[in-house]
């Protein structure tokens, strides 16, 4: 076979697998977040994380070390160990909103559901225009602790936030599918 032919059968089959892992995930709706937190693909962690777990041995004091090990674990589905890394940054700084939510997802992957619900908490009391924290705490509340009322609450303050961006359509159907009751006003 001619070099031509053998490199166009490697790309063609590279874009064949692509397309059909973009066309599988296209019809799976996701729970919480289809992104991983540092916005990195997982091969790349795969090969950051040893690298982050030495440096966080050599310099436990590195917080950003230990939120970008954090993402790692969140990226490569292993919840207790990103627990743990998230735990260490927090550690170091308690008020961040971000790995308060990006933990309490993974406590909510593990089934904590009280943990994750604790954690979007605190992530709005840090940050009360957080908007992903509200929307995780309205997840947890509607569809794993049963909670309605404090799902509408939570998804109705995430409307008061950013009635109009991304997320508030959803977050409006998902009030209406559960009826908003008279004494609550669903932000338009």
């Amino acid at each position: 076979m001619k070099k031509e032919t053998v490199f166009f059968l490697v790309v063609a089959l590279i874009v064949g697998l692509l397309v059909g892992l973009l066309v599988s995930k296209g019809g799976k709706k996701e729970e919480i977040s289809s992104v991983s937190p540092g916005g990195v693909q997982s091969s790349a962690f795969s090969q950051k994380i040893p690298m982050l777990e030495d440096m966080v041995a050599r310099d436990p004091a590195n917080r950003n070390a230990w939120v970008e090990l954090g993402h790692g674990y969140f990226d490569m589905n292993q919840p207790v160990k990103a627990i743990e890394a998230y735990t260490k940054a927090l550690e170091l700084n308690p008020n961040d909103a971000n790995v308060l939510t990006d933990q309490g997802v993974m406590f909510r992957r593990l089934g904590w559901y009280d943990r994750a619900a604790e954690n979007f908490q605190k992530a709005n009391e840090v940050d009360p225009t957080h908007r992903q924290s509200l929307y995780n705490l309205g997840v947890v509340y509607r569809y794993d602790l049963q909670d309605t009322a404090k799902a509408k609450e939570a998804w109705t303050r995430f409307l008061t936030i950013d009635p109009a961006g991304a997320g508030a359509d959803s977050v409006r159907k998902e009030l209406e599918a559960m009826g908003s009751g008279s004494t609550l006003r669903v932000p338009k």
